[in-house]
């Protein structure tokens, strides 16, 4: 992939294609509850307002619903908040467009001086973004490309979709990727060509369904693979144990069977928690106990590590069952190695302990790509970005 250091930029329009898709406040104030993926995307975004650039932001926030622009429009949720935190962050003021690849950002596209930077509403607002239609989704990449001059794309958060503005859009003008995408590319590929040994991958999610593809991949790789978070009560659950109320996907059993078999026959060792935080319920204020794995009442659930395996696992969803979150990324930290956080829950996690983001070689934006890197699977917006003019 072609860096954006070899594009020639000054003075001209560059679509910059950003993972943007921050968490808000749904139920209250709508206020960004974790601007760490903004963050994440300012170096690029200076860099090139910085070397005179005209930079146009493409993004996408959540899954808007409705068949047209307008109805996904009404229902947001709006880029607006997200550009307006990005002023702050720059220290200067970010225009901001109310539609995609009308006339609104068309203005504001064709009216950026050097050095400006602009966001452009919510990609996902246009239904041809996310269409499986190629036509659909192409005449879509034919009217973003009139805005701009040159493609960045920088969003890996999003490069396992083939989306208008991901795939497509780069194939119609000169491109590079951002230094965010090559960054997590080189982490991602040193994980699964020649990772350091011990290679420790520890896994967390609630359901085994997302990530026994990925385990099943890592098994080519890994020394040791610790399962955590609500997808070990399967685990513990094909073991045989009584898991009471806890999360469970009780239909993943046989598959998560097959799984431990062949770490077996691997040579991977599959460590699973020994001692757990029970409680009534999932709330922060139930009442709750330590039992070992094998004791688990049959009319409670597990809402966090017990004291023995707080290294090793965690379930991060309130303050008073976050330790085992606390234990085990404070374990990462202090490992004298190459260090990955990945995923955004884990990345909000590790925000949300206080722990310095330095503390870890590498924070990843991807989730979703990064687990399906994981898995071998060709990602489309890696491919555009190699591909094109």
């Amino acid at each position: 992939m072609q860096s954006l250091d070899d594009l020639q930029v000054m003075g001209r329009r560059v679509l910059l294609r950003s993972d943007l898709n921050v968490p808000l406040d749904l139920t209250g104030t709508g206020q960004i509850t974790d601007d760490g993926r903004i963050r994440a995307s300012l170096p690029v975004i200076s860099k090139l307002s910085d070397r005179g650039a005209r930079v146009i932001i493409l993004a996408h926030l959540g899954r808007p619903k409705g068949g047209t622009f307008e109805e996904r429009a009404a229902g947001g949720p709006s880029l607006r908040p997200v550009a307006a935190r990005l002023g702050e962050l720059l220290g200067r003021p970010v225009s901001f467009a109310t539609d995609v690849a009308g006339p609104s950002a068309e203005e504001t596209a064709f009216s950026l001086g050097d050095e400006d930077v602009a966001v452009l509403e919510n990609v996902r607002f246009e239904p041809a973004e996310t269409s499986k239609d190629d036509a659909e989704r192409g005449a879509l990449a034919q009217r973003l490309a009139r805005l701009g001059e040159v493609y960045v794309g920088d969003g890996f958060g999003a490069v396992h979709r083939k989306h208008a503005s991901v795939y497509d859009l780069p194939l119609l003008l000169p491109h590079a990727a951002g230094d965010l995408v090559r960054d997590e590319v080189a982490v991602l590929r040193q994980l699964t060509t020649d990772p350091a040994r011990p290679f420790v991958v520890v896994l967390g999610g609630k359901k085994p369904s997302d990530k026994l593809a990925v385990i099943g991949n890592l098994l080519n790789l890994a020394d040791r693979i610790l399962i955590g978070g609500g997808m070990a009560y399967t685990f513990l659950a094909a073991q045989g144990y009584e898991v009471g109320n806890s999360v469970l996907e009780a239909e993943q059993i046989p598959a998560v069977r097959e799984v431990m078999a062949e770490a077996e026959r691997r040579g991977v060792e599959l460590v699973l928690p020994v001692d757990l935080v029970v409680a009534t319920h999932f709330a922060p204020d139930a009442e709750h106990s330590v039992v070992p794995v094998t004791e688990i009442p049959p009319d409670r659930e597990g809402v966090d590590a017990g004291p023995q395996t707080r290294a090793l696992f965690a379930v991060f969803e309130f303050p008073a069952f976050a330790a085992g979150t606390r234990a085990l990324a404070e374990a990462v930290a202090a490992v004298d190695g190459l260090t990955v956080v990945g995923g955004g829950d884990s990345a909000a996690a590790v925000r949300a302990l206080g722990i310095p983001e330095d503390s870890y070689s590498h924070i990843s934006t991807g989730g979703g790509a990064s687990l399906e890197y994981l898995e071998g699977k060709t990602l489309p917006g890696l491919v555009a970005l190699e591909e094109g003019p």
